[in-house]
């Protein structure tokens, strides 16, 4: 099944950067370094910003559309 919503889109890519979080807590464990915690903050802030950016967008989007349907965005292509 193809899901081509907006925002089912945007719950998997968080979805994948928290596998990314898990496996880098799971290097700092095994490594008994902080690096892998640095870089658990680093994701973190990137998911921030990625919704901070992504919703607001995706709601203007929709209101001017009146639908959440991404192949309804076709025409934004550059």
């Amino acid at each position: 099944m193809l899901r081509r919503n907006a925002l089912v889109l945007l719950m998997c890519m968080e979805l994948m950067l928290n596998a990314v979080v898990l496996s880098l807590v799971t290097f700092a464990a095994r490594s008994a370094t902080l690096d892998g915690a640095v870089l658990v903050f680093l994701v973190f802030v990137v998911a921030a910003a990625e919704i901070a950016i992504a919703i607001p967008i995706v709601l203007l989007l929709a209101r001017q559309r009146r639908t959440l349907d991404v192949g309804a965005w076709s025409e934004l292509k550059g």
